[in-house]
């Protein structure tokens, strides 16, 4: 991890340090956005497309775009037209595989070659291969979408066409496809109202209204500020359409008819609660995060802190300005070069892309998910409904990031769920929520759950599962869900326990070594020192042991240190990454070495609850 990420963490003024090393906005538009770059044409066309094209020169500026992918979700097509019993057959199988590997999503660009090279096709060429898409789609049942069509200027008298189209196929085993958004920004930027406009369905009358349905206390109503981490959820039906509670009177319902649906993490803004914010980031496993700006302030209070904990966690991020109907153009514009300057300093190298049409929220959506670097900036209001519709084609199109090669290896392994919840339902008993760290978790599993204070394990069984909120009977790898487990003593369960398969061997530690870098900190980090120690969904105070090879460190060095939990020992990994603070003092790394229980004991007796 570069140690220039600390800039965003310390009291800057806001202003970046100018573009050096990083390209300038990305400008979407050219072809279909996509990196396009003038080639020269292939003088070694196959024969069989030259026939077909033989009024088509391709001159030194023929538009590209990268040439096909192996792997990935992305097919070219140059077209399908009347297509013979086998090829029809391939062509099918070809989907398959193209929906799999993005999990249960394709794209597919019609008019294109292999090599990336736009092409383009007749009106009537593009008309019957999009007839023979539908009828591939229907053999493999799944429903397509047309994203845009754009015409191809080559001097030509026949106008040329190039399609791109978006299939969509909920996996067999799946009852949709999920992505979970953490939600982030500075106090009173409107991230719980803007969640409540695409949730409910209904602009908010610019006293927050709409987000009166999202609080979970009291105290949060009267002060409008969100303080605990609440769950909201928007569904798309299988060609784009939003499903949320304004058609659908229920969280079931929405389940029901939705194909992809998107979880969003609705976390607080205030430092006062930077801790629970830090925790819904590490143990909820999101996706991406969203960064919501208020247009009026632009950068202030907690956007670069959250901004720099996003980035030490590697959370891809995009940004929202929201409240545009607020102030005016110009100083709309002001907060998106301020955040650009941002974007662009050295410690965060990233390229900014404003979104401003449908056709850039489709590219942005697409570029973002393949490109880490690249930072889609949204524009929106939640009171005059602004610019909202773009932001729903981009979570429409967003694809899930972990391909499909990943999510099997998960699921091959042992289980281990992880416990970022504990509630008591009447007449359900114990409930636990979290996140399926690998592995498949059933109705009536066998599993043990801890390390408790002297690092034991206890046994038990899981009973019913759900998932946003409806009944499910199979977790797997990567979902987040709540697990019934009965008559279960609650008192023997905390926030960071790990439910696993008894037949794993988990490693429980009192003190392990990390490798870390000292973003910021007003004096020195040395050795008896205390921090807050988060690593995946523990969150435990740590005194620091020993800092090997030097006395003590300052902002932006690294060293390796060891760490000891003072409350109760702790189920940890090797590499997992570490975020620590103290006021002000923050710093990230990764777990090196981890000392077992069985090798060291705490000195004090402790008694088991």
């Amino acid at each position: 991890m570069d140690a220039r990420v600390s800039e965003l963490f310390g009291s800057g003024n806001g202003h970046g340090s100018g573009s050096q090393g990083v390209a300038s906005n990305v400008k979407p538009g050219n072809a279909f956005g996509m990196g396009v770059t003038p080639k020269k044409a292939s003088a070694k066309n196959k024969k069989a497309k030259a026939r077909s094209f033989r009024n088509f020169k391709p001159s030194n500026n023929t538009p590209y775009l990268p040439p096909e992918a192996e792997e990935g979700n992305i097919e070219y097509k140059l077209k399908l037209v009347n297509p013979t019993q086998y090829r029809f057959e391939h062509l099918a199988t070809q989907m398959k595989w193209r929906l799999q590997e993005g999990r249960g999503e394709a794209v597919y660009q019609i008019g294109v070659e292999d090599n990336g090279m736009l092409v383009g096709l007749s009106e009537e060429d593009m008309r019957a291969s999009l007839k023979t898409l539908h009828k591939l789609a229907e053999k493999v049942g799944a429903d397509i979408t047309i994203l845009r069509e754009r015409e191809v200027d080559y001097d030509s008298d026949v106008p040329r066409k190039i399609a791109e189209v978006l299939i969509r196929k909920v996996p067999d085993d799946q009852q949709f496809l999920d992505l979970r958004v953490a939600v982030l920004g500075n106090v009173d930027s409107g991230k719980s109202t803007l969640l409540g406009v695409l949730t409910q369905g209904e602009l908010d009358n610019g006293r927050g209204r709409a987000r009166l349905n999202l609080f979970r206390h009291l105290h949060e109503i009267q002060t409008g500020r969100t303080s605990s981490i609440s769950f909201e959820i928007l569904g798309f039906n299988s060609k784009g359409e939003v499903v949320n509670y304004s058609e659908s009177r229920t969280a079931e319902e929405i389940c029901e008819s939705a194909s992809k649906m998107i979880t969003f993490i609705d976390l607080a803004g205030h430092h006062k609660y930077l801790k629970t914010t830090i925790f819904g980031l590490t143990s909820y496993c999101p996706d991406f995060a969203m960064l919501v700006v208020s247009a009026n302030t632009g950068i202030a209070g907690t956007t670069r802190e959250h901004l720099g904990i996003a980035m030490a966690l590697k959370v891809p991020i995009f940004i929202v300005i929201s409240k545009v109907d607020l102030c005016t153009r110009a100083t709309v514009e002001r907060t998106v070069r301020q955040l650009e300057r941002v974007l662009k300093q050295p410690g965060c190298n990233k390229v900014p892309m404003v979104v401003s049409s449908t056709d850039d929220a489709v590219t942005a959506a697409q570029q973002f998910a393949q490109s880490p670097n690249i930072t889609p900036i949204l524009t929106l209001s939640s009171v005059t409904g602004e610019s909202l519709e773009l932001l729903k084609v981009f979570f429409n199109i967003i694809p899930p990031l972990s391909n499909s090669k990943e999510q099997e290896e998960l699921m091959q392994q042992l289980t281990e769920f992880q416990v970022d919840e504990i509630y008591t339902v009447p007449e359900v008993g114990t409930v636990v929520g979290g996140t399926l760290y690998s592995g498949i978790c059933r109705e009536g599993d066998h599993l043990v759950v801890g390390p408790t204070d002297l690092g034991q394990f206890h046994k038990l069984t899981v009973g019913s599962i759900q998932r946003n909120r409806s009944a499910c009977r199979v977790l797997r790898a990567g979902q987040a869900a709540t697990l019934a487990l009965g008559n279960f003593d609650r008192s023997l369960l905390r926030k960071g326990m790990v439910m696993v398969s008894p037949e794993m061997d988990p490693t429980i530690c009192w003190m392990f070594e990390a490798e870390i870098v000292l973003l910021f900190h007003a004096k020195t980090f040395h050795k008896g020192f205390q921090v807050t120690v988060h690593i995946g969904n523990v969150r435990q105070t740590a005194t620091v042991e020993a800092v090997y090879g030097k006395e003590e460190l300052r902002t932006g060095e690294k060293a390796v240190v060891c760490f000891r939990f003072i409350k109760h020992p702790e189920y940890l990994k090797v590499g997992a990454k570490v975020l620590f603070r103290e006021g002000v003092t923050k710093g990230i790394g990764h777990v090196t070495k981890l000392q077992p229980i069985a090798q060291y004991q705490p000195s004090q007796s402790d008694e088991e609850v």
